[in-house]
């Protein structure tokens, strides 16, 4: 077969094709011997078959067939060691197989292969030779009785403390190392000498006497030892340092997490606190983290570098400990925390290197001063005694410092931990400084939005007023809706609310041109259809300018084109309400009884896109009845397939819900209707209107006769004496003058003079023609041209708006403004 190695080999691996086959009846009887097997042992075939197979076994293993035939009928086989005696009375070692046959009666039977190990190498090894073998090992070895006293243990095990072999015999493993869990190692040990299983990379962690202050793990496997019956005598160990391993599976692990918790927000203080908590206890017993004032505040970083001489102050953005309370934190969360020039942070900050600190000194003192109360305290008061400063740097700067501190853990920062504390913090940086980018453009954007809606709506007479906004961009609160209330002249208001299509920052711009472009077209005093006629001009004006703007980028989209608006005109003297809609949904009104209805309103096409002209309808509200003017977004749909009276049956019931204020009504409406992040951008705007009094509005019919201007300021004079204003009744005298005498002789139709008393003293002039005055600026040598030059300077403002019948001119006289 070859050569004797190959032969050798072929015999250690219990080739079948060298074994010598035979066999046994179910009571151990040979039923059949082979050659191979008197070649084995020499005995004939006459003389083995029919005899028990004991008899071919020396005496201490033929006291094992009984356990051996349990084993086998149990197991369905066994395989071992075994020796034959020869024939010629010398003892054979052998490799035994045994495996279940079924003869030819059906009956059951035994095939056993023997397997001649005496040319197998080790088997004849010494025991002194054993035992240099496992002493010499460089792995901890040891053996337990089955009381779990040590028996015997070599000299690798002595590197883990505990004393020699000899000092170990006897003792129990809580004895030998009391920094240990023994009572977990000795249960594998038992569950091991219970069930004959081996137990195979068993890990634990604790402190081994050669390294009391340092956390070590370890790696143990545990077999069972019998006697040659088969009986427990005890457990055979293994032990292998795995500590280097352990740490860096569980820097690995800390870093997933911080991966995984930190930065899950753009909020710098929620981030500088998830640093914290991610780092507590897996790296260190407590952790605070101080931020630069201008990283809180979202600003970019100032010109020139940190000195460390310098006292720089940082703010404590978060800090976590092992223990509850966070007791070793001189400085609150929020808090300044004024570093000593030349102290451990400041010169991380001015340097942007790590420094660690392996021993405090017990009897210094925080480096933190100017603290409220006397809250300095020693590190030995505090219970630490080892530190790492880390600082915070993303792309080339530095934002603040990490701080480190060990209280329970006895053992001292090393390279490793600063190497995974300075991993920690360059990921939690990264996300810091994404977190100060996003505040610095989110403030921009705020401004923008608040630059563009109304800080707060304007006073007036007319109507009360609330309004909510809820954007879709949460992150940055922008959107395209938008609202506005604007007083007009004559006491009365306009209220507009629109919308522009998308979100964001885009939709934001464009609304503010439209909102802007609107409030210009008020100032005209147009009736609501002109006015969104003008804004569909600008609109497709607009829309074709951008269309052929090279240099707009493709991601930005500004247009106004296919914006919707309602543009509504209250005027409280006579409760008429006058309203005209772009692509818009109609207002809903609230009846004072709490009905409510919406208004049937010719819907016009969105501005820009071109189509039928606009319709306005005109309506007479009570006073106290209520208008709730909104965006579609209100009206959101939960399906695709809902019916729009749906939609308002939905607004209907939300409308007619009772609140104590019209802000929170406001508010109640939207939070019923819209979920905390829709999906579409919303506005409401809400009015309930008033009336002015009886005793606030007084007019008088004029004929076009010069001589009536004289009785005009006398009726006027008596008018401002009852409502007690008589210090305004030279300008009001002046005024009415002026514009009556410019009525009859520039005008046709007839004259009417109107006095409103409002948060303003408001004189009206209406005729019927429908010429707009212009302001003249006379020479010195001129007669004339005069008038209403002088009622310019002379009211707070003035001006002219056209009516069906003709045209009104007005001024105003502030009555809230102290006097100049």
């Amino acid at each position: 077969m070859g050569t004797d190695e190959e032969q050798d080999l072929a015999r250690q691996r219990f080739d079948v094709a060298d074994a010598a086959p035979l066999l046994l009846d179910a009571q151990g009887v040979v039923t059949n011997w082979t050659r191979d097997a008197r070649r084995l042992l020499d005995y004939t075939a006459s003389e083995v078959v029919g005899t028990p197979v004991a008899g071919l076994l020396a005496t201490e293993d033929a006291a094992r067939v009984p356990e051996v035939a349990e084993r086998c009928r149990r197991d369905g086989g066994w395989a071992g060691l075994l020796t034959a005696r020869h024939k010629d009375g010398h003892q054979v070692r052998v490799m035994v197989r045994i495996t279940p046959a079924v003869g030819t009666g059906g009956g059951a039977h035994w095939l056993v292969l023997l397997s001649d190990m005496a040319g197998a190498r080790g088997w004849d090894m010494s025991r002194a030779v054993l035992e240099q073998m496992v002493t010499g090992s460089p792995v901890g070895i040891a053996v337990v009785d089955a009381n779990l006293r040590c028996v015997w243990s070599n000299a690798a095990l002595e590197r883990f403390g505990g004393g020699s072999p000899g000092e170990r015999l006897g003792r129990r493993l809580a004895e030998i190392q009391p920094g240990l869990d023994s009572e977990g190692i000795e249960a594998q040990m038992r569950r091991v000498l219970e069930t004959g299983q081996p137990v195979v990379g068993y890990e634990h962690v604790g402190h081994v006497r050669s390294a009391p202050l340092r956390e070590t793990a370890h790696m143990m496997s545990f077999t069972r030892l019998e006697d040659d019956n088969g009986h427990p005598m005890g457990v055979y160990y293994t032990v292998v340092d795995i500590t280097e391993r352990h740490r860096a599976r569980q820097r690995l692990a800390l870093l997933d997490r911080a991966g995984e918790q930190i930065g899950r927000s753009l909020d710098i203080v929620r981030t500088a606190q998830e640093l914290a908590d991610v780092a507590v206890p897996g790296c260190a017993d407590f952790v605070c983290v101080d931020l630069l004032e201008w990283v809180l505040r979202g600003a970019e970083p100032p010109a020139g570098p940190l000195s460390p001489a310098e006292a720089v102050p940082l703010r404590r953005a978060g800090h976590q400990s092992v223990n509850p309370g966070v007791p070793e934190a001189v400085v609150e969360i929020g808090a300044v925390a004024h570093y000593l020039p030349g102290s451990p942070p400041i010169r991380c900050l001015a340097t942007g290197l790590s420094w660690r600190e392996e021993r405090l000194d017990p009897l210094a003192r925080e480096w933190a001063t100017d603290l409220p109360g006397d809250r300095t305290a020693t590190f030995l008061e505090l219970g630490l005694h080892t530190v790492m400063v880390v600082p915070i740097r993303a792309r080339g700067v530095t934002l603040g410092v990490t701080t480190f501190f060990r209280r329970r853990r006895q053992e001292p920062f090393d390279e490793d931990d600063l190497s995974l504390a300075e991993d920690l913090v360059s990921r939690a940086a990264v996300c810091v400084d994404n977190a100060r980018r996003y505040a610095r453009e989110r403030n921009a954007a705020l401004v923008l939005q608040r630059s563009l809606l109304p800080h707060r709506l304007p006073e007036q007479d007319a109507v009360e007023v609330a309004a909510c906004y809820r954007p879709a961009d949460e992150l940055t609160g922008l959107g395209g809706d938008w609202y506005d209330l604007i007083p007009l002249s004559g006491a009365r208001v306009a209220l507009v609310v629109g919308e522009v299509p998308g979100h964001g920052i885009d939709a934001a711009a464009a609304m503010g041109r439209l909102r802007t472009a609107v409030r210009t077209l008020a100032a005209l005093d147009l009736p609501p259809e002109e006015v969104l006629a003008h804004l569909d001009d600008l609109a497709a004006l607009t829309g074709r300018e951008e269309g052929g703007d090279p240099d707009t980028p493709e991601d930005v989209d500004v247009q106004v084109a296919g914006s919707g608006c309602v543009y509504v005109v209250y005027d409280p003297v006579d409760g008429q309400c006058t309203m005209a809609a772009a692509g818009h949904p109609a207002p809903a009104v609230v009846m004072p009884d709490g009905t409510v209805t919406f208004v049937n309103l010719p819907q016009g096409p969105p501005l820009g896109v071109g189509g039928r002209p606009f319709e306005a309808v005109e309506l007479a509200l009570a006073e106290g009845s209520m208008l709730a003017l909104h965006t579609d977004g209100l009206l959101a749909r939960e399906a695709d397939d809902r019916p729009v009276d749906a939609d308002r049956e939905r607004l209907r019931r939300a409308l007619e819900r009772i609140a104590s204020s019209l802000d929170l009504r406001c508010r109640a409406v939207v939070d019923a209707l819209i979920p905390d992040r829709p999906d579409d951008d919303v506005a409401l705007l809400m009015a309930r209107t008033k009336l002015l009094g009886a005793d606030q509005v007084a007019d008088w019919d004029l004929p076009a006769d010069p001589a009536v201007v004289a009785d005009a300021r006398k009726e006027a004079a008596r008018q401002l004496t009852e409502w007690g204003l008589e210090e305004l009744a030279f300008t009001t005298e002046l005024v009415v003058s002026e514009l009556v005498t410019n009525a009859i002789r520039h005008a046709e139709g007839p004259i009417r003079l109107r006095l409103i008393r409002e948060r303003a003293l408001i004189c009206e002039v209406s005729d019927g023609g429908a010429t707009a005055p212009h302001l003249r600026h006379p020479r010195t040598t001129d007669e004339g041209g005069r008038g209403l030059l002088l009622v310019s300077q002379f009211t707070q403002r003035w001006g002219t708006r056209f009516v069906p019948e003709g045209k009104v001119i007005w001024a105003e006289q502030s009555l809230t403004d102290p006097p100049d």
